[in-house]
């Protein structure tokens, strides 16, 4: 039987999000040595590599970095971002919020028009829903919701007036939901097929992508040749990937990905990892570049498949005070990144 929407409050559902979108961290070992620059040269992490490669990403926040709603409004949050030299902003699709089957076309629209106001992009919509209602359980109540929810998160991506939805097609297993009963990994590849081959047309008239988030804990696509495979199967340019750099991260490499994935990514998430010292816990997320991601082979490897659009920090810790500092120095990050700002020293 499926739960009552008003039993998951938003801090469960901040659990699932972080959880599923991050899954567990565990210990080991930082990767060091040299890094490649993209420029053919190859520098040790001490060097500050006073010519820096310039890449045309984009970059975006994810909604989730601010203290929103509980201390900041949409509209302050849009500002924040845009004062701190976003281009777009990645908005969270809940069940409680302004951003929530609460709201329809009407309300999602003034939101796409107040962000056009303020000079901002709305870079993508991503939920966290997936998790407590998978396209994929065994719980056929469960998968209903699920399509039902991904269906009205379609619909508000298009009234916001952004072309990218992060879905989630299918878990095998969620170990942080003790009530979630492993799904046979047959059965989950068929439901995860026969879900997003529903939606498909919706997605399609709507002109909205279904970008596919790559997840290293639930069991399901695991290897980007198995994403390759079920991106492709459904021969649609709204079918593409939503590449997530942290969420491989405990066990692979994501500039091992980007090559084989290619062309089919259609969005970013940047999560900053580190592998050292962790003990199973969202602390393995830190603020960007407070981690052990070669963000030079990454950005290299975005850059050789001809990647160019949005770039979106995605993080699960608001500062508890003076929460305007994370947003400006993870916008500082990504100038330095990119190369818009240059060493002067």
């Amino acid at each position: 039987m499926t739960k009552p929407e008003n039993a998951l409050g938003r801090r469960q559902l901040l659990t699932y999000a972080a959880f599923g979108s991050a899954a567990l961290a565990a210990t080991g070992t930082a990767a060091t040595g040299t890094a490649a620059t993209g420029t053919g040269k190859t520098t040790s992490a001490a060097d500050p590599n006073p010519t820096r490669r310039q890449y045309k990403m984009k970059k975006s926040i994810n909604l989730w970095a601010f203290p929103y709603p509980d201390k900041m409004s949409l509209r302050q949050c849009l500002e924040l971002a845009k004062d701190a030299g976003f281009d777009g902003i990645e908005l969270n699709y809940d069940l409680d919020s302004e951003l929530s089957p609460k709201s329809g076309t009407k309300e999602f629209v003034q939101i796409r028009k107040m962000a056009e106001e303020i000079g901002i992009e709305i870079s993508g919509l991503c939920s966290f829903l997936f998790w407590p209602y998978p396209l994929t359980s065994n719980d056929p109540a469960e998968r209903a919701k699920g399509m039902e929810l991904a269906a009205k998160m379609t619909q508000a991506a298009h009234d916001l007036g952004t072309e990218n939805l992060l879905v989630v097609p299918g878990a095998v297993h969620m170990p942080w939901r003790e009530d979630h009963e492993p799904t046979p990994n047959d059965l989950c590849d068929q439901r995860a097929r026969e879900a997003i081959g529903q939606l498909l047309p919706l997605a399609e008239k709507l002109k909205v992508h279904l970008n596919m988030e790559n997840i290293f804990f639930n069991g399901y696509l695991m290897s980007p040749m198995e994403m390759v495979d079920f991106v492709d199967s459904f021969s649609s340019q709204y079918v593409q990937v939503h590449f997530d750099t942290g969420n491989i991260m405990e066990y692979q490499f994501p500039e091992h990905w980007i090559p084989i994935l290619g062309k089919r990514i259609k969005n970013v998430h940047l999560k900053e990892y580190t592998k050292n010292g962790t003990d199973h816990s969202l602390e393995a997320f830190r603020p960007l570049l407070d981690g052990t991601t070669n963000w030079p082979a990454v950005l290299t490897a975005f850059d050789n498949v001809g990647y160019d659009g949005y770039l979106t920090f995605e993080y699960f810790h608001p500062y508890q005070h003076f929460p305007e500092a994370l947003i400006y120095q993870t916008g500082d990050s990504l100038d330095r990144m990119l190369g818009i700002k240059q060493p002067t020293v």
